[in-house]
């Protein structure tokens, strides 16, 4: 039987890359996801591709630094699927560079979409957990509740050229540890993963010039082949990780294993460490 089987899932940034690959690992092992994107086409062919698993899925499309989206995220589950099981914080992007060059609109960008945003979800969230471990204690009955928070080996270590990304990475670890010690007392695992070298749109090699529209914002993406070879020396196991390895990393913290593991964060990079 699958262990996922009903469970309601939210995952931020599901459309592409680690967050899709995380969507569809939930959904193959029988999770009922509510998929998040930027952009309406790659969210809703995630949503198709849960419901060939024979899962079910639907779709919230925007962004999650809007004021609003963690009511609307949060309500879309419940209101769709009559539950909330596992949220997954992983929606994001980098936007690097060096302290002196750096300004107001990059640093805060950083800070809102890596820590304000998961806040307000789990903030959205905390009323409905609190009424549905009443509900399971009443009943007699026990229920775990998964939270994942995704950081960085950035946010663990610092890096370079990352200082808000850093900072907001390593303020998703204090999230984590807090509210773990919160929200034991409602049968929630809040833990985190630590994400080093992930082969994405992000991190891929590129020749020149690559870059992604943030809101309306042209950011810079990618590496050089230079930087792709000496990180790959650093990594023990001497590859980067795929976004299915990632989406691995989260699944276990969802499982019924881990109901006993509350308030850590797990490298996941292959020995990498910055």
């Amino acid at each position: 039987m699958s262990k996922l089987a009903g469970k309601v899932a939210l995952v931020s940034g599901s459309g592409r890359g680690i967050g899709r690959e995380i969507a569809l690992k939930l959904a193959s092992d029988g999770a009922l996801v509510v998929v998040n994107d930027l952009d309406a086409d790659p969210a809703n062919q995630v949503v198709a591709d849960i419901k060939a698993l024979g899962s079910d899925a639907v779709a919230c499309i925007g962004s999650v630094t809007e004021k609003d989206f963690g009511e609307r995220f949060v309500k879309t589950a419940v209101e769709s699927f009559g539950g909330l099981d596992i949220i997954v914080n992983n929606a994001g992007y980098t936007w690097d560079n060096l302290v002196q060059k750096m300004d107001d609109e990059q640093w805060y960008a950083m800070i809102d979409v890596h820590m304000t945003a998961p806040y307000r979800i789990l903030k959205a969230a905390q009323p409905y957990l609190k009424k549905f471990h009443s509900q399971e204690k009443e009943a007699g009955t026990e229920i775990y509740r998964k939270v994942v928070n995704v950081s960085s080996v950035s946010g663990l270590n610092g890096n370079p050229g990352q200082l808000a990304y850093s900072a907001a990475k390593a303020g998703v670890v204090g999230m984590t540890k807090t509210l773990c010690k919160e929200w034991g007392r409602y049968n929630v695992n809040v833990n985190a993963v630590a994400f080093g070298f992930i082969q994405t749109r992000l991190t891929a090699a590129v020749s020149d010039e690559s870059t992604i529209n943030v809101q309306g914002h042209e950011i810079k993406v990618g590496i050089s082949d230079q930087v792709l070879r000496m990180v790959e020396t650093m990594i023990p196991l001497g590859r980067p990780g795929t976004p299915k390895e990632a989406a691995d990393a989260v699944y276990l913290f969802c499982l019924p294993e881990s109901n006993y593991i509350s308030g850590q964060t797990v490298v996941v990079g292959g020995g990498f460490e910055l």
